[in-house]
């Protein structure tokens, strides 16, 4: 899932670009946009090693789009685009494990927004101490939580529109598979069991094989009549 423009640039604000290895504050190897062996994904990374900016920005893709479809389904509403992205940044930056244990997550499923922002702000944390980084960045994420930015709803699951035909029952499927059965059991039992399109389509296919039959028939009669 491709979050909001509003979320990639909080993350790539507050991640900043290194494109050279660097210890964090707690001693983590890191590079990108973030990026570090916790994250599961991509070619790892140790100290000495240098990415381009093509890489961290794949990276980035990459991972916000695994994240996101690893902490959709913890959810029990339907997030906005905003309230999403905020969660997806504070996963980057915590990891998987921490969020679905953390009680923003809890709040936010029991349908208690304010109050899930507010926990979102209590990571703010690292080697025990906290950072003026992680503060502004929660409250930056928690602001952007409780915005209207972006309120178009995330489907948690993706429900196939009753009015989009499956393959077996597309009319010219349907028309098609008629045509053979006819050959074996009857034209009239093959389409007596298409709904009224269907039918319509053989009904106008046998009349067109119909005309061409008998053009082919009475230009056969021609040519037998000159002697050719």
């Amino acid at each position: 899932m491709k979050p909001n423009i509003e979320t990639i640039n909080l993350i790539k604000t507050f991640e900043g670009l290194r494109l050279e290895a660097y210890l964090d504050p707690v001693g983590i190897v890191t590079i990108g946009y973030g990026y570090t062996n916790d994250a599961g994904f991509g070619p790892g990374v140790k100290l000495g090693d240098k990415w381009s900016k093509r890489l961290a920005e794949e990276m980035l893709a990459l991972g916000l789009e695994k994240f996101g479809q690893t902490i959709l389904p913890m959810m029990t509403r339907a997030p906005t685009q905003s309230q999403f992205g905020a969660m997806l940044s504070l996963v980057w930056n915590i990891g998987v494990g921490s969020f679905s244990r953390s009680t923003c997550l809890k709040r936010f499923n029991a349908g208690d927004i304010e109050g899930a922002a507010e926990a979102l702000q209590w990571f703010n944390k690292a080697g025990g101490k906290v950072l003026r980084g992680l503060v502004r960045r929660r409250e930056a994420e928690a602001k952007l939580m409780l915005s209207d930015i972006d309120d178009r709803p995330i489907e948690l699951v993706t429900a196939r529109p009753d009015a989009e035909k499956t393959a077996s029952k597309s009319t010219t499927i349907q028309a098609t598979v008629a045509t053979g059965v006819a050959g074996a059991t009857g034209v009239g039992t093959a389409i007596g069991s298409l709904d009224g399109d269907a039918q319509m389509v053989v009904v106008i296919a046998a009349c067109i094989a119909a005309i061409g039959l008998v053009w082919i028939f009475r230009e056969r009669l021609k040519k037998l009549g000159g002697g050719v």
